[in-house]
């Protein structure tokens, strides 16, 4: 039995599957589904594997935990899209463990620069990646100015 189809079975039964709880908690997709619609709140026993992907990591601290949730953070820092998005949505203001991959992608600049900063990009965010993209580079200008 896949994750997935361990979780499918709990979901459909509305109820929690004790005996195939370490199946579902090895697919972070399933454990994340589980936690919120299964469990209706924190599962620790999948944490370390929803930690390892960005995208279930920032859900789950935006769903489950309703706040900051430390250990997905290294994992959502190193992907500029969910760095951004995790900055704007859970921490609500800079964050600058997400501010190196963010610097690499100059959309997610120029958007970290707009809804998260509200001003100008600290100075080594002002790379190559933003300066070489001219629509990103363009508005980002236009922002500041």
């Amino acid at each position: 039995m896949t994750p997935y189809q361990a979780y499918n079975k709990a979901y459909n039964l509305g109820l929690r599957i004790p005996k195939l709880e370490p199946i579902i908690s090895k697919d972070a997709e399933s454990s994340y589904l589980y936690a919120k619609y299964v469990i209706k709140g924190k599962w620790e026993l999948a944490e370390p594997t929803i930690s390892q992907d960005a995208y279930y990591s920032c859900l789950y601290a935006e769903e489950i935990i309703k706040g900051r949730w430390k250990l997905g953070e290294p994992t959502i820092s190193k992907n500029a899209y969910y760095g951004f998005i995790y900055a704007k949505d859970i921490i609500k203001g800079r964050w600058k463990l997400a501010e190196v991959a963010i610097s690499k992608n100059a959309h997610y600049s120029y958007l970290y620069a707009i809804y998260v900063i509200k001003g100008r990009l600290p100075d080594f965010m002002h790379n190559a990646s933003l300066l070489s993209n001219d629509k990103s580079a363009k508005q980002y200008i236009e922002f500041i100015q």
